[in-house]
């Protein structure tokens, strides 16, 4: 089999070269995957704090709608989420008719890495001693000041080898931005592949870039989890290779 590596050096018949494209295409894919990443953090650390708070009559609402948003959005498949964003909630509501397509997929892909997320949180918060919550009110800190000073910054240090690997999925997630014509990786790829018939060289190099960004993303969490890890502290399934 012989490689053409040149084909990306060609004209894609809009005056820019398919490396060019490809470029682009990255940039596109970055953007999906951060922004989702940012809707999911926000909303995954919310959801996932309810899930924990202490018994009261109001506590209990909340916990029982932190666990439908969980259940309905990480049990529906992800490519079914970006088709009802993208074609049902423009219907239901005209409003969002007027949204770029680009949002429609962040919001799909953020609210269902979210229930992940949130999962996760609720999971650290639980890891943590009793002892932890009970000192914060010792000391006279609200519910909401003992979460945010004493219990969050914990159970996010907690969390952050299974957060490596879900940031990485949604990374790789991002992918099916292409099913509502988003010019992302994927995308690109197909489209190339159908022009030029070098699909070896085109996957190879998009798996590459796919590659690249997730190794990346892991060596960021495992710099981060290096320098505010909990000392005495050990939770099995740490970052590949982080420590």
């Amino acid at each position: 089999m012989s490689w053409d590596w040149q084909v990306f050096l060609n004209d894609d018949g809009s005056g820019r070269t398919y490396l060019q494209w490809m470029m682009d295409a990255w940039g596109w894919t970055l953007t999906v995957a951060g922004s989702s990443w940012v809707v999911a953090m926000l909303i995954g650390a919310v959801m996932g704090t309810l899930r924990t708070l202490p018994d009261s009559p109001w506590s209990h609402g909340l916990a029982r709608l932190a666990t439908v948003w969980v259940e309905l959005f990480r049990n529906i498949p992800l490519l079914v989420q970006v088709f009802l964003w993208y074609f049902v909630v423009p219907k239901m509501f005209p409003a969002f008719q007027q949204v770029p397509s680009l949002v429609l997929v962040v919001f799909a892909l953020g609210f269902f890495t979210s229930a992940r997320i949130a999962e996760q949180v609720r999971a650290g918060i639980q890891a943590l001693p009793k002892g932890q919550r009970y000192a914060g009110m010792a000391l006279g800190l609200t519910t909401a000041q003992t979460y945010r000073y004493v219990i969050l910054p914990m159970a996010f240090r907690i969390i952050l080898p299974p957060l490596t690997s879900e940031s990485m999925n949604l990374l790789k997630n991002s992918s099916v931005a292409f099913a509502v014509s988003i010019a992302e990786l994927t995308m690109f790829a197909m489209q190339a592949q159908e022009e030029t018939s070098r699909g070896v060289e085109v996957y190879l190099a998009v798996t590459a870039l796919y590659a690249l960004s997730a190794f990346a993303v892991n060596r960021v969490f495992a710099f981060i989890e290096r320098r505010v890890a909990i000392p005495g502290f050990i939770v099995a399934g740490a970052s590949g290779g982080g420590h």
